[in-house]
């Protein structure tokens, strides 16, 4: 996990700056410890090549205490993995489990304006590019926007009816890790 959350080039358009070991470790207990709570509210997977299992990313899936039925998402891919299929793959699993499993009405997520990787794979899955939340994220000293994309629930069944929703090959399920 610190070989994605510790480096600048994966973490270039996430909101936060690359994390030292001890703050790694630290979201790993607290990833653990959410996927054994009684009242659960976050998810997370891990994400890696199914042939060698090497580790490409990680995607989570947090409820939204403000919104009833509602949850937002977000992934992360080591740099070396970009481009073949992981993020699609990861956003696919992240929309089945909230509205396959857990009945959400309404699933979004945040991108750095400048992503076009992310904007690319949230409209690849059927989101829905809303607007922008200017100067949402403090980072490297300096103030960012945020593009929000969404998808409804009869969205995801319209496009889950389709070859979209097809189980990922190479992401594994969610789970604690």
């Amino acid at each position: 996990m610190f070989a994605i959350y510790g480096s600048s080039e994966a973490t270039e358009h996430l909101s936060f700056e690359p994390r030292s070991h001890e703050q790694v470790g630290q979201i790993v207990t607290r990833t653990v410890a959410s996927a054994t709570a009684v009242l659960r509210t976050g998810y997370a997977l891990a994400v890696a090549d199914q042939a060698s299992g090497h580790l490409c990313g990680f995607g989570r899936l947090a409820l939204d205490p403000h919104q009833p039925s509602g949850a937002t998402i977000g992934f992360a891919l080591n740099s070396d993995c970009w481009g073949a299929g992981y993020g699609v793959e990861t956003v696919r699993l992240l929309l089945h489990l909230g509205f396959d499993h857990l009945l959400l009405h309404r699933v979004r997520g945040a991108r750095s304006p400048v992503n076009s990787a992310s904007a690319r794979v949230m409209t690849t899955v059927g989101m829905v590019e809303e607007g922008t939340i200017r100067e949402h994220v403090r980072k490297g000293g300096r103030w960012r926007d945020s593009v929000v994309h969404a998808i409804l629930d009869h969205e995801w069944a319209a496009v889950a009816t389709g070859a979209a929703c097809a189980p990922a090959k190479r992401a594994s399920g969610p789970g604690g890790h």
